[in-house]
C-alpha cells in the first residue's frame, strides 16, 4: 500500500504555503498583535485585499456595506472573521485545477462553500460564534483533490464506485491506498503550520467517534453541514434533507422551526458566497422553492386539479408579493439597525456592541483604548431661536465634521439627541484628550453665524483597571462630560 507520506512528500507536486498564508498564521499566533498589524499583512496583497473587502461588504458579514479598508473590516468584523476570509481566499486560489471532462472543480467548490456556510451558521446558532468552522468546512475535502491529482485514473474509479452506493468514499480510499482524503488534507495543512484546532477536525470529519473529545461537537456540526451541502448541490434527495433535519434536531438540539429557518438561510447565504468567490453561474434554490416547484410539477400531472392549482398559484403570488414587501422592509430595518437616520453616524445599539468588543479585546491583549462623549452646548437655544430644522442641520454638520476627523478604525456614533460618542482603539487618555480638543476647536471654528460649541468628557481603559464593564466606562466618561459642562462648557475634561 502507498503511504500518506507519498502524497505529502512531493510526488503530487503540492503547492507550498503561500507567503501571505504564512504571514497571517504567524501573526495571529502572537499575543500582542494589533488590528493594524493584521491589516498591514493582508494589505500587502492587493488582489487578496480587494477580494476580502468584497466579501466584507456582502450581507453575509456586514449589513451596512460600508467597509472601505482592511482596518475597518477588522474593527467591525473582528480579527477571526477577517483571518478566516483571508485564508479561505488564499487556499481557494491555490487549489484550482484544470477541467478534464471527468471532474467539475466549480461543483467541488460549491459543495465546499455550502458546507462552510452551513457549518458557520450552525455553530453560531449553538455557541454564538462560528469560530474556525467556516475555514475547516471549506478545507475538509482538499485531500480529495490531492489524491485525484496523484492517481487520477484510480481515483475516478473509486469515486464512481462510491456514487453507486457500494461504500463510503473514505472507506474505499483506505482499502485501496492505505489512507483517506481526511488524512491527506490534515497532513497537508499540518505541513503548512495550520493550528491543530483546524487540522484535527479535518482529520476526523468522517470519523467523529475516533476524534479527541474537544472536537466532537465541531465534527457533529460538519456532518450536518455536509448532508445539507449534498442535498442542495446534488440531486435534491429527500433522504438527505430528512437526515439533515434529524441531525439538527435530535443530534444538535435545534427546535424544528429553528432547523427549518437555518436550512433556508444556508441556501440564501451560500448564494451570496458563490458570488463573492467568483463561481460563475452558480445558483441555489432554498428548500421552500424546491418543494414549491415539485408541487407545481405534480400539479401538471393531474389535470382534474387545475382549479386547485390556480388557487395555489394565486396564493403563491400573494405570498411572493408579501415576501417582497417583507424583504424590502427587512432591508430598511437592516439599514436602520446600525445607522442614525439623521446624521448617518452609527447609532446607540451599534456603539454599545462595539464598546463591549473593545473592552474584551483590551482585557485579552492588554491594549488601551479611550472613550469620548460630547454634546452640543446650545442646541436648545438654537432650536428655540432658529427652529428645529436649523438645529437638526447643526447636528448633521457636526457629525460630518467629526467623521472627517476620526480614523477608519474609530467608532463614531450618535447616542441620542445632541449626544455623541467616539471609541478610540489603541489610544491613551492624553492622546484622546488631544483628539477631543481638535474636534472641539474645529466645531467652534466652523459654527458661522450660529454659535455652536461642544463640551467633551474623556476617559480611557486598559486591563490594569480591572474588570470594568460597559456601564462603568460609560459612566466615567459621562461624569467627565458633566465636569466640562459644570466648569464653563466649550471645553474638554479628561477623567
Amino acid at each position: 500500500m502507498d503511504s500518506i507520506q507519498t502524497v505529502i512528500t512531493g510526488k503530487t507536486r503540492l503547492p507550498s504555503p503561500p507567503l501571505i498564508c504564512i504571514n497571517i498564521l504567524d501573526l495571529v499566533r502572537e499575543d500582542d498583535f494589533t488590528f493594524q498589524d493584521l491589516a498591514q499583512v493582508i494589505g500587502a496583497d492587493p488582489s487578496l485585499t480587494a477580494k476580502l473587502l468584497k466579501v466584507a461588504n456582502t450581507p453575509y458579514y456586514n449589513l451596512s456595506g460600508s467597509v472601505t479598508s482592511i482596518e475597518k473590516a477588522v474593527a467591525i468584523l473582528g480579527v477571526n472573521i477577517v483571518k478566516i476570509i483571508a485564508l479561505s481566499f488564499v487556499v481557494y486560489s491555490e487549489f484550482q485545477v484544470e477541467e478534464d471532462g471527468s471532474f467539475d472543480i466549480d461543483l467541488f467548490w460549491r459543495r465546499s462553500l455550502t458546507s462552510a456556510v452551513a457549518a458557520e451558521q450552525i455553530a453560531t446558532a449553538l455557541t454564538g460564534s462560528g469560530g474556525n468552522l467556516f475555514l475547516i468546512a471549506l478545507l475538509q475535502d482538499i485531500g480529495a483533490l490531492l489524491m485525484r491529482n496523484w492517481r487520477p485514473t484510480d481515483y475516478r474509479q473509486l469515486s464512481r464506485t462510491a456514487l453507486n452506493g457500494r461504500a463510503p468514499l473514505h472507506h474505499l480510499e483506505r482499502d485501496f491506498f492505505g489512507f483517506d482524503h481526511q488524512t491527506a488534507g490534515a497532513e497537508l495543512f499540518k505541513s503548512w503550520n495550520f493550528p491543530e484546532a483546524i487540522c484535527l477536525p479535518i482529520r476526523y470529519h468522517h470519523c467523529g467517534d475516533d476524534a479527541p473529545q474537544q472536537y466532537r461537537l465541531a465534527i457533529d456540526i460538519l456532518e450536518a453541514a455536509n448532508v445539507l451541502s449534498c442535498f442542495y448541490n446534488d440531486s435534491h434527495d429527500v433522504a438527505k434533507i430528512t437526515q439533515a433535519k434529524h441531525l439538527l434536531t435530535a443530534g444538535l438540539g435545534f427546535e424544528q422551526h429553528a432547523a427549518d429557518s437555518l436550512i433556508e438561510e444556508v441556501a440564501r447565504k451560500s448564494g451570496e458566497m458563490f458570488v463573492a468567490f467568483g463561481i460563475n453561474g452558480a445558483t441555489m434554490k432554498p428548500l421552500s422553492q424546491i418543494l414549491q416547484e415539485a408541487n407545481e410539477e405534480l400539479g401538471a400531472m393531474y389535470h382534474s386539479y387545475e382549479l386547485m392549482m390556480l388557487e395555489l398559484k394565486q396564493a403563491r403570488e400573494k405570498a411572493e408579493a408579501l415576501a417582497q414587501e417583507l424583504h424590502e422592509s427587512n432591508e430598511r430595518h437592516r439599514e436602520m439597525a446600525y445607522k442614525d437616520d439623521l446624521t448617518q453616524a452609527y447609532n446607540y445599539r451599534f456603539f454599545q456592541e462595539a464598546l463591549g468588543q473593545e473592552i474584551s479585546r483590551s482585557q485579552r491583549y492588554g491594549r488601551e483604548f479611550s472613550l469620548v462623549l460630547f454634546d452640543l452646548d446650545q442646541l436648545k437655544e438654537i432650536n428655540d431661536t432658529h427652529g428645529h430644522l436649523v438645529g437638526s442641520q447643526v447636528l448633521v454638520n457636526v457629525s460630518r465634521l467629526v467623521q472627517k476627523k476620526v480614523r477608519a478604525t474609530d467608532i463614531f456614533a450618535r447616542l441620542g439627541g445632541d449626544e455623541f460618542g467616539i471609541i478610540l482603539p489603541e489610544t491613551d487618555a492624553s492622546k484622546a484628550g488631544i483628539v477631543a480638543e481638535q474636534i472641539r476647536r474645529s466645531i467652534e471654528a466652523s459654527a458661522g453665524n450660529i454659535t455652536a460649541t461642544i463640551s467633551v468628557g474623556v476617559t480611557s481603559y486598559s486591563s490594569d483597571h480591572g474588570d470594568w464593564d460597559k456601564r462603568v466606562i460609560f459612566n466615567k466618561a459621562d461624569a467627565a462630560l458633566y465636569m466640562a459642562k459644570k466648569t464653563g462648557k466649550n471645553r474638554v475634561h479628561v477623567a
